[in-house]
């Protein structure tokens, strides 16, 4: 099964079980993919939170079944997976602009989230630069913590890690140990699937270094793998997070490789990162599709 039939097999599992109580894992795995490499893609491609996505499909049934049935409002919030029918009412709002009485009555506009449905557009209009290596493996030096993936929380408290590394030296500190090929500060995405705790995953930033690691930075080890690693061009995140985008929409379906479930490397030049001209690059380990 090929990766867009993969994530559509996920998103099919969701609308299946639209009302159930679903987590990021049992729909991952519906894409034999880990939680975090799930939820990482699914954003990228659709430019929506796995959890966003749920809630939109939710609340836009629960419109439909206000607008065309007599049934109550607390039914309903129970029903769509809210505790109480307070926090239906304010979730319900905050979608589509009027309270579900208001809608009952016909008032204002709803919001309607159709089911998604993934396709590949080949545009290739802009190029993309990289290069495919291999290389043996090597230690990365640094700092770690583990963010839960439920509710995306990763995805607020990795800016925040960063926009503390950035402040109380830690970066400066990294930049002047790096020694390895790699130059430049690296944010490292490791999947924990195979750990007990496989909600979770560890956010490291880093850099390549060999040599004895003393307190308070830890070590990495990065296996031997054959990489692509691309070039980007722009100020971030707008740039990066484009360049992830087109990876995922363009050059994996025909690529043929597959990502190899490796940590993944962003890796950021000392230079401003506001900068039209910034260079960063993207490391994803690869194997044969």
């Amino acid at each position: 099964m090929g990766w867009i039939e993969s994530i559509q097999k996920a998103i099919d599992h969701i609308e299946e079980h639209l009302l159930d109580d679903l987590t990021i894992e049992s729909i991952a795995r519906q894409a034999n993919a880990s939680a975090f490499h799930f939820q990482r893609t699914f954003t990228i491609l659709t430019e929506s939170t796995v959890g966003d996505y749920i809630r939109r499909r939710r609340l836009t049934l629960a419109a439909q079944e206000i607008s065309c049935t007599n049934e109550k409002v607390i039914d309903l919030a129970y029903k769509y997976g809210y505790d109480t029918p307070e926090a239906f009412s304010k979730a319900f709002r905050r979608q589509h602009g009027v309270s579900p009485s208001e809608a009952r009555k016909y008032m204002g506009k709803l919001k309607f989230y159709e089911r998604l449905v993934i396709q590949v557009i080949l545009k290739g209009a802009e190029p993309m630069k990289y290069k495919i290596l291999e290389r043996d493996s090597f230690q990365l030096i640094g700092i770690k913590q583990e963010f839960s993936l439920i509710d995306e929380e990763n995805l607020i408290g990795i800016p925040k890690l960063w926009e503390q590394v950035n402040t109380d030296g830690t970066s400066d500190e990294l930049a002047k140990l790096n020694n390895g090929e790699i130059v430049g500060l690296l944010g490292v995405c490791v999947d924990k699937r195979a750990q007990e705790k496989n909600e979770t995953m560890d956010y490291w930033i880093a850099a390549e270094y060999t040599g004895k690691v003393d307190e308070p930075f830890l070590s990495l080890t990065i296996p031997a793998s054959k990489w692509v690693a691309f070039e980007v061009h722009g100020p971030m995140p707008d740039a990066i997070q484009k360049a992830w985008k087109q990876i995922f929409s363009e050059w994996f379906p025909t690529s043929g490789y597959e990502h190899a479930a490796l940590p993944e490397l962003e890796v950021y030049s000392n230079d401003d990162a506001s900068n039209p001209d910034y260079y960063s690059e993207i490391w994803i380990p690869i194997k044969k599709g």
